[in-house]
């Protein structure tokens, strides 16, 4: 099915000068990103095909690529034989090269040439043995349509399909290059408290609506979701710091927490929205986060004397600012998914995005 190739030429990334921009990917064995560390520009007969996969050897990360591309150490090239392989059935293939790789643990003989081509994967055939290319094209195209018919509803509930700028919005983008700040200390803007305490060994998972959280980087600092004892909540709508970790989330509801170092940071203004602190949390995240490290955790005796830059107006935090930026800024980071989500959803049929889910149901 497949010719396991090597790359052309070996391009370490601490010898070349890896850009945000550029015309060809350069492709590791990084497990995100579709593999891409970045841009580079190189001798482009040293070129990788494109329309390939290319395979991580020691990591087993494997990723479509669509467009010719350089490549760091250990990367393979794996190319279809088949002329009907294309961006759409390859994912196809490559859930199937994940599966079949997946009983493998990291750096297993780092995935030498042979091992590679002795793997087998599943496929669907026709009655004459042959690879069904049309189902594999049918089925990527049904989970597409279901994916992009959740997420359409999922932006037109919570009221994000509109990514045009309003005249205010716009107005406060170019006041914000000449806008004054200030210094303020943290406590002269929050209610500084440590949250209350509820050891992971102590709660059910799942088994309630209440957050819990950890001061994990991921999912807001949410691990799960509880019920416990109303005396141990500790109420939302505030900034919340992990005390070790130094993760700064806006939480919007009532939690749980399971450590009593995090910080509890209340806005003391009455205008408080979700959106001007959001605004203030990323202001708490790059005002301190080059003080506080795992083995100098962030406290509430450290945070009095913390202090960080705000915009202003009359010597006062200007909070409206704060707010119409942040409603800004969703728009500009929303606008690439909207136009992707309105443009995929032309190519489909209205009855396959209404019923994509019953039509290939995983």
């Amino acid at each position: 099915m497949f010719e396991i190739e090597s790359y052309k030429k070996k391009f370490d990334s601490n010898k070349v000068q890896v850009l945000d921009n550029g015309k060809y990917p350069y492709i590791v064995r990084m497990g995100s990103n579709n593999g891409q560390k970045g841009f580079i520009n190189e001798d482009e007969s040293f070129l990788n095909d494109g329309n390939t996969i290319s395979f991580g050897q020691d990591t087993a990360t494997m990723y479509y690529q669509e467009l010719p591309y350089f490549t760091g150490d250990k990367i393979k090239i794996v190319k279809a034989k088949d002329k009907r392989f294309s961006k759409k059935n390859a994912q196809f293939f490559l859930s199937t090269m994940k599966k079949s790789f997946s009983a493998f643990s990291w750096g297993a003989s780092s995935f030498n040439v042979d091992i590679i081509k002795a793997q087998k994967i599943t496929l669907p055939i026709l009655s004459n043995n042959k690879i069904d290319f049309e189902f594999m094209d049918s089925f990527i195209a049904d989970i597409e349509a279901e994916r992009i018919s959740k997420l359409n509803s999922y932006l037109v509930a919570t009221g994000l399909k509109e990514y045009t700028l309003t005249a205010k919005e716009q107005k406060a983008l170019i006041d914000f290059e000449q806008a004054e700040f200030k210094e303020f200390k943290v406590t002269d803007i929050f209610d500084v408290n440590n949250s209350k305490s509820i050891l992971s060994r102590d709660i059910i998972a799942d088994s309630g609506t209440t957050p819990y959280l950890c001061a994990s980087a991921d999912n807001n600092a949410v691990s799960t979701y509880i019920a416990y004892d109303k005396q141990h909540i500790d109420t939302g709508n505030c900034v919340f710091i992990g005390g070790k970790t130094f993760v700064v989330t806006y939480q919007e509801h009532d939690f749980y927490s399971n450590d009593s170092h995090n910080l509890i940071l209340h806005l003391k203004d009455a205008e408080k929205s979700k959106s001007n602190q959001l605004y203030l949390a990323t202001c708490v995240k790059k005002g301190l986060s080059h003080k506080y490290s795992w083995g100098d955790s962030i406290s509430n005796r450290k945070i009095q004397k913390d202090i960080i830059s705000l915009p202003v107006k009359n010597e006062q935090p200007d909070y409206a600012i704060m707010e119409t930026l942040i409603s800004a800024m969703k728009k500009l980071v929303i606008k690439d998914v909207i136009l992707y989500v309105n443009n995929k959803t032309q190519q489909y049929s209205p009855n396959i995005l209404n019923n994509s889910s019953e039509a290939c149901p995983l």
